[in-house]
């Protein structure tokens, strides 16, 4: 699975999202600082939604199965 991350220039910052996964943003004064604030963001997104599925799953009538297993390097 590819994601695209979306990087544009305001002013004296980048903002970035990842569109493929609403919540992913962040900004960073650096293309460098950006980026490895986007990877940090969508970590925490990836997280947080695994841990509402989970809690979600605790009431027994929910399944959760595996669908894809994407790698981050």
């Amino acid at each position: 699975m590819e994601l695209t991350a979306v990087i544009a220039r305001r002013g004296k910052w980048y903002v970035a999202y990842v569109p493929e996964i609403p919540g992913v943003n962040t900004q960073g004064r650096t293309l460098k600082e950006v980026r490895e604030n986007l990877q940090e963001a969508l970590e925490l997104v990836l997280d947080a939604n695994r841990e509402l599925a989970e809690s979600e799953a605790a009431d027994g009538k929910t399944t959760r199965e595996t669908i894809a297993q994407i790698s981050f390097t």
